[in-house]
C-alpha cells in the first residue's frame, strides 16, 4: 500500500469513525460498477459499454426542433430530410444545416410511413383514414386511397413498385408504375406495421397481433420467417450480409396511438442480451383477392413500459433474439460502418449498440426526449435520428464529446444518514479530468428542498461528502478530455444509517408442557431454547430473512413434544439498520413491579423456561431485543415486548375422601378435588388401575379450582377404588377410597 493510499484509508477510517460515535449504526457502502446500475441513472454525452464502463460519448448535435410533440417517420431525398409528424399531420423537409419547410399539411393527425421513390420524389402515407401523397413540387398528388384505416408504411422496390402496408385489416397493395394499387397480399394479422427487401428482392412485412415477419414472394404467397412472442413487428432493417433485423415490440399495437405525453414511472431500467436457440421458423400464410373480414379496432398501449427485443434473421432463414429488455422499447433500428446495430428506445431516449457474437451492449448515447422513433444514415456517414416528446432531429456523429455528465439514481439510505467518502476508479489520460459533486435530501424525487449540487470533489482517493445529513443522496460526475477520454470504472460511497430501535413484533408464550425439539440435530435432538440449546449446530435453529425494513429473526423450531414443567417462549425480532441482535428474557410474577433476568444474551429467538424452578403463581415474560453487537458502546438501542399474564403450576391437584358409608351391596364414596392455581380439568376413578372411567362434578362442570364428586360402587369393590384427579396445567395426582 502506498502512502497515499494508506492516508486515504487512515482519512476514511477516521471519518467513519467520527461518525460512530454520533450515528451508532454500522456504516454501509453504496458502490455503483455494473452497467446494470449504471443504467438507473441519467447520462448525457457518456457512453456505457457492457462490463460497466462509463467513458465520453459520441457528439450529439440538434438539427432540428418541431413544434409538433411526435416525429414517426423519416427519409432521406434530394439532398434532405424528409419527416412525418404528428398529431397535425405534416410533412417537413429539413436540410443538412438544420433549415426547415412545411412541404404537405394533411387533413389527417399522423404521417408514419415516408420513403423515397426510384425517381427521387417521396411519398407520404397519413392515418388514421387517411391515403398516399406523392410530393413533387408545390402541389401534393394523391396516389392512392385505400378503405383501411391506417398507412403504416411505404417499400419501394427496384422495379419501381410500390407497396402500402395498411390496418386494421392488415393488408399490403402494390402499386405498379403509372398503375392502380392493387391488393397484393392479405396477411392473417390486424395489422401490417413494417416493410422491407430482403437480398433475393423478396418483399419482408412485419406485422402485428400477432407479431410476425412474412417473407412475401412475387407471385403473392407469403411464408412466415419468425413468429415471435410479441404483439408486433414494428420495423425491419436489411444487413449488408442478407439478414434482416426485426423489431418486435410487446404493446398492441404501439404505432396505433401516440406516446405518452408525460413521462410514466418505471422500475429501473437495465438492458440484457439473450442469445436464443437457432432454429428454422416454420409456418404460412396465402395471398387472397377477397376483401377480409372487418377486424377488432387498435386498442391503446398497456400502460408502463412495453417489453420489447430484436431479432437477427439470417438468409438461411434462422433467428436468433440479440437484444432484449424489460424495460426500454425499441423503435427501430440501423447499421453503423462496422456492421455495429443501433437500437433507439423509449421511454427514456436511449441508444444502445450491439456488437461481437454473443452480442454485448453498450448504452451508446442518451437523447433529450422520451422515444427515439427514427434512425436514418446520413450522407457523411453521421446517423440521425428523430424524437418525440419532444419532436426533434438530432445528428449522432463518430466524433467523441469533449465532455459529458452522469447523474446517478438517487440512493435510499432509509433514515438519516451522515456521509461519509466518495471515492472512485478511474483511467484518466494525461489532460483529461473526472471530478464529483454531491446533494442530499428527504424527499425521493429531487427537488427545491434538496440541497445544492456541492462543490467539486477530485480526490479519487477519497472525498468527505459535504452535502447535509438526509436520507437520501444522489452524486454526479463530470467527464471531460479533448485528445484523449477518461473512463470511470467504479463509484464507492460511504454513509453511516442513523441507529433505529429493533423491534420485538410478536412475543408467543406456548402451553404448559410444550416443548420444541432442535432441527437438524443428531442423536436424541435436545430442546430448542433450554440451558443454551436454542443455538443449534451452524445456526440451524434461527432463520434470518432480508425484509424492506431490515432484518427479521424467526426461530425454526423441530417436532414439537411434551415435557411437564417448561414453557416455550418465541418471538420474531426485526432491526430496520439490519444489526446483529441479541435478546435477554425476563419474568416477574403478576403482583410484582420489579423483572428478575432468565436468560441474557440469547442469540435465537426462543427460550424455554423450566418453570419448575419458580413457585406456582401468574407470570409474564418480557423479551428485550438489542442491537449492541453492530454498534459502539453506549450506542446501541434496545426494543422490547411483553406478554399476557399466564400460570405457573407445579403442583398436582389434592383430593380430600369423605369415608364411605358401609352398606349391605353398595356404599357411595364422596369426595372434593381443589387445586391453588388452575381448575380442575378431569377426574376418573379405576377398579383395576388399567380401565379409567370420566367423573362429571356435582355442578356438571370441572371449570372451578374446587369441585365436588361422588362415585358409587359394589361395597366389595370399595378397597380396590383408586381415584385420579388432573389440572389444567396437566399436573396429576391420584388417592385410595379408603
Amino acid at each position: 500500500m502506498t502512502r497515499r493510499h494508506l492516508a486515504a484509508a487512515v482519512t476514511s477510517a477516521a471519518v467513519l469513525a467520527s461518525m460512530a460515535l454520533l450515528q451508532a449504526a454500522s456504516p454501509v457502502f453504496w458502490r455503483v460498477a455494473t452497467q446494470a446500475e449504471l443504467l438507473r441513472g441519467e447520462a448525457e454525452n457518456v457512453s456505457i459499454d457492457a462490463d460497466g464502463r462509463l467513458t465520453l460519448g459520441p457528439r450529439t448535435e440538434l438539427l432540428y426542433e418541431a413544434p409538433a410533440p411526435f416525429l414517426w417517420s423519416m427519409a432521406r431525398a434530394g439532398g434532405a430530410l424528409w419527416i412525418g409528424s404528428g398529431n397535425d399531420g405534416r410533412v417537413l423537409r429539413v436540410t443538412a444545416d438544420g433549415e426547415a419547410a412545411t412541404v404537405f399539411e394533411a387533413a389527417e393527425q399522423m404521417v408514419h410511413a415516408i420513403a423515397a421513390g426510384s425517381d427521387g420524389r417521396v411519398l407520404a402515407g397519413t392515418s388514421p383514414d387517411g391515403a398516399l401523397y406523392r410530393l413533387d413540387g408545390d402541389a401534393p398528388e394523391m396516389v392512392f386511397d385505400p378503405e383501411d384505416r391506417y398507412i403504416w408504411a411505404v417499400g419501394v422496390a427496384d422495379s419501381g413498385d410500390v407497396f402500402v402496408a395498411t390496418g386494421d385489416q392488415g393488408r399490403i397493395y402494390r402499386i405498379p408504375p403509372g398503375g392502380d394499387g392493387q391488393l397484393f397480399y392479405d396477411a392473417e394479422a390486424t395489422h401490417v406495421l413494417s416493410l422491407a427487401f430482403d437480398g433475393a428482392g423478396n418483399l419482408l412485412a412485419g406485422t402485428g397481433t400477432p407479431g410476425q415477419v412474412i417473407r412475401i414472394d412475387s407471385d403473392g404467397s407469403g411464408f412466415a420467417v419468425l413468429d415471435s412472442p410479441y404483439a408486433e413487428i414494428r420495423a425491419l432493417r436489411p444487413a449488408a450480409d442478407g439478414s434482416v433485423y426485426a423489431v418486435a415490440v410487446g404493446a398492441s399495437p404501439a404505432r396505433t396511438q401516440p406516446p405518452p405525453a408525460a413521462p410514466q414511472p418505471a422500475p429501473a431500467p437495465v438492458a440484457r442480451v439473450t442469445t436464443s436457440t437457432t432454429v428454422t421458423a416454420v409456418g404460412g400464410a396465402t395471398a387472397t383477392a377477397a376483401p377480409a373480414p372487418a377486424r377488432p379496432a387498435p386498442q391503446p398501449p398497456a400502460p408502463g413500459p412495453a417489453r420489447g427485443a430484436v431479432y437477427r434473421i439470417h438468409a438461411d432463414g434462422a433467428w436468433d433474439a440479440v437484444w432484449e429488455s424489460q424495460e426500454d422499447t425499441p423503435y427501430d433500428v440501423a447499421l453503423d460502418d462496422r456492421g455495429r446495430l443501433i437500437i433507439g428506445t423509449g421511454n427514456a431516449g436511449k441508444i444502445y449498440r450491439v456488437a461481437d457474437d454473443p452480442p454485448r451492449v453498450a448504452l451508446l448515447a442518451r437523447a433529450p426526449a422520451e422515444q427515439i422513433t427514427s434512425l436514418l444514415e446520413a450522407a457523411d456517414g453521421s446517423r440521425y435520428y428523430a424524437t418525440s416528446n419532444p419532436g426533434a432531429v438530432w445528428r449522432l456523429s463518430d466524433a467523441r464529446s469533449d465532455t459529458g455528465t452522469y447523474v446517478s439514481e438517487v440512493h435510499d439510505a432509509r433514515t438519516v444518514a451522515a456521509w461519509g467518502a466518495l471515492r472512485w476508479h478511474a483511467v484518466t489520460p494525461p489532460d483529461t479530468v473526472v471530478r464529483f459533486h454531491s446533494r442530499s435530501g428527504n424527499t425521493a424525487a429531487p427537488n427545491d428542498t434538496w440541497s445544492a449540487w456541492s462543490a467539486a470533489y477530485t480526490d479519487p482517493e477519497g472525498s468527505q461528502v459535504a452535502s447535509p445529513r438526509a436520507r437520501y443522496l444522489q452524486w454526479k460526475a463530470e467527464l471531460s478530455g479533448a485528445d484523449a477520454a477518461p473512463t470511470l470504472l467504479s463509484v464507492t460511497a460511504a454513509y453511516l444509517p442513523r441507529n433505529l430501535r429493533p423491534k420485538v413484533a410478536s412475543l408467543t408464550v406456548h402451553g404448559p408442557g410444550v416443548a420444541f425439539q432442535q432441527p437438524f440435530a443428531s442423536g436424541d435432538p435436545p430442546i430448542a431454547g433450554l440451558d443454551g440449546a436454542g443455538e443449534a449446530p451452524n445456526g440451524a435453529a434461527s432463520a434470518t430473512a432480508g425484509s424492506a425494513s431490515g432484518t427479521t429473526r424467526q426461530a425454526t423450531l423441530g417436532r414439537r413434544v411434551h415435557r411437564r414443567g417448561l414453557r416455550t417462549v418465541q418471538w420474531t425480532a426485526s432491526d430496520p439498520n439490519g444489526d446483529e441482535l441479541r435478546f435477554d428474557v425476563l419474568y416477574r410474577a403478576e403482583a410484582e413491579d420489579g423483572w428478575r433476568t432468565l436468560r441474557s444474551g440469547v442469540k435465537d429467538p426462543v427460550f424455554t423456561w423450566d418453570t419448575t424452578s419458580a413457585p406456582d403463581g401468574t407470570y409474564l415474560v418480557r423479551v428485550v431485543a438489542s442491537d449492541a453487537p453492530s454498534n459502539a458502546p453506549g450506542g446501541a438501542l434496545t426494543g422490547l415486548a411483553e406478554s399476557t399474564p399466564f400460570d405457573v403450576d407445579n403442583t398436582p391437584p389434592r383430593i380430600d375422601v369423605t369415608p364411605a358409608m358401609p352398606g349391605a351391596a353398595e356404599a357411595t364414596v364422596v369426595f372434593e378435588v381443589s387445586d391453588t392455581h388452575s381448575a380442575v380439568r378431569r377426574v376418573e376413578y379405576s377398579l383395576d388401575t388399567e380401565h379409567w372411567r370420566l367423573l362429571f362434578p356435582q355442578d356438571g362442570i370441572a371449570d372451578s379450582r374446587t369441585e365436588q364428586f361422588s362415585v358409587t360402587v359394589a361395597a366389595g369393590d370399595l378397597d380396590r377404588l383408586v381415584l385420579r384427579a388432573t389440572d389444567a396445567m396437566d399436573n396429576a395426582a391420584t388417592a385410595a377410597a379408603r
